[in-house]
């Protein structure tokens, strides 16, 4: 059995909002929409690569919330785990550095306004159902 290697999602919000990244590569993927993210290194734990990609893809401070119930199969050995997440006081507003060619934020009635990668989909439904919860 492969071991899995886990991918990790920022439901980065913002004043009710969520960040919406648009892909520019790799080519099947250009175009469409996803939460940012990326692979955990050895060693790492997923929060801290989260704090890491983001600043890497953004260029933002960020600190995970908490983790959004589930995991999503990626293509194998590859699996999605989401967490909510928020800018630190005085971090730089987010802009498009590695992968990705625009930025959305996206209130609640917009979040299907963008073409989201399949695999993110569960996940988005997910934190919008939490966002809800939350409002009440």
């Amino acid at each position: 059995m492969t071991e899995r290697i886990v991918v990790v999602g920022a439901a980065l919000l913002d004043d009710g909002r969520l960040l919406a990244a648009r892909r520019s590569a790799p080519p099947e993927l250009a175009g469409r929409w996803e939460l940012p993210g990326g692979k955990v290194e050895p060693g790492e734990r997923p929060e801290a690569a989260l704090v890491r990609e983001l600043r890497e893809e953004l260029g933002v401070e960020a600190e995970t919330v908490e983790p959004v119930p589930g995991e999503w199969p990626l293509r194998p050995p590859y699996v999605l785990r989401v967490w909510t997440a928020r800018l630190r006081p005085g971090s730089a507003a987010p802009e498009p550095l590695q992968d990705h060619d625009a930025l959305r934020w996206l209130s609640p009635d917009e979040v299907w306004d963008v073409d989201w990668l399949d695999q993110d989909v569960p996940a988005v439904r997910e934190t919008l159902a939490r966002l809800a919860a939350d409002a009440r």
